[in-house]
């Protein structure tokens, strides 16, 4: 044992003569050096282990440790070499890096959720449908196999869906009737506001996706763009399917909500028209339980 060992943990080499090494291991990282000991002479025996040491004094240090095993002719183990240093500074860098990564992140997010509510507040006719649109799209899109870091794009994206209203006027907006012909042109064009609201913000860009493309048809029929199939950005597609779920579920004061079988009857009917049909067959086993 070298005499460094003072140095970083406080012990001297005559303290760890007859001493079992794991003990002074934190226990959540001890597992890497037992997993070490029990290989095999046919195993990769040299490896680099990061863990937290015991200090004589009772506090724990993160140590960077290349380690060795040797073994004899019977192909049993008999050296054991390593070579250790203090890492605790830089550990604590990168955790605080991380932390200030998720404050970031945190206040980002809040800064969206500010923005929405902005936009319920204005238009109470649809109040409650960002909310349940977000939960469920995250919820699909999780069946569909999305990664952790796309789902954190599409919860914003989803989020963010009308954040195009803004520009729309009150008038068309809170309109408590159905819209003239020339009044939906004018709410079309709120897929095109979004982008130029939202575009300039770099964190943003999957995001702005779903605002962007989300009235886009499987069969081209949509806006502002016109796509089809597979043009139109996966976000976008599931997206489609569960803001129409909810528009068509949810009450207007110029309609009442359709039951839940009438809405799953549409969007089979419109699978592959309207809709990508594999995305529609992956929802609906998420709205129909309540139908058992």
């Amino acid at each position: 044992v070298s005499p460094a060992c003072q140095t970083i943990l406080g012990y001297t080499p005559e303290d760890f003569i007859g001493t079992p090494i794991t003990p002074l291991i934190y226990p959540e990282d001890a597992n890497q050096l037992i997993n070490l000991l029990a290989s095999s002479a046919t195993a990769d025996i040299t490896t680099t282990l990061n863990y937290r040491a015991r200090r004589k004094n009772g506090e724990y240090v993160w140590l960077e440790t290349t380690a060795r095993l040797f073994f004899d002719t019977n192909s049993q183990q008999h050296e054991f070499q390593a070579s250790s240093r203090d890492i605790t500074e830089r550990k604590q860098s990168q955790e605080a890096l991380q932390q200030a990564h998720a404050d970031l992140q945190e206040a980002y997010d809040r800064t969206i959720e500010g923005w929405v509510l902005a936009l319920d507040l204005r238009d109470r006719e649809t109040e409650g449908h960002t909310q349940r649109v977000t939960e469920m799209t995250v919820k699909l899109a999780r069946k569909l196999n999305c990664t952790e870091e796309e789902l954190i794009h599409i919860r914003r994206g989803a989020l963010l869906h009308d954040m195009g209203k803004m520009g729309i006027p009150d008038e068309i907006l809170q309109k408590p009737g159905p819209l003239t012909d020339d009044e939906w042109i004018v709410m079309r064009r709120h897929p095109q506001y979004a982008y130029q609201m939202l575009s300039p913000i770099n964190y943003l860009k999957q995001a702005l996706i779903i605002p962007y493309y989300h009235h886009e048809r499987w069969n081209g029929s949509g806006y502002p763009h016109k796509l089809k199939e597979k043009d139109i950005p996966l976000f976008a597609r599931l997206f489609a399917v569960v803001d129409v779920w909810d528009a068509l579920s949810s009450d207007r004061p110029y309609r009442k909500g359709m039951p839940l079988k009438e809405v799953v009857e549409y969007l089979q009917k419109e699978a592959g028209n309207l809709f990508d049909s594999d995305i529609v067959d992956t929802f609906l086993p998420l709205i129909t339980d309540t139908l058992e």
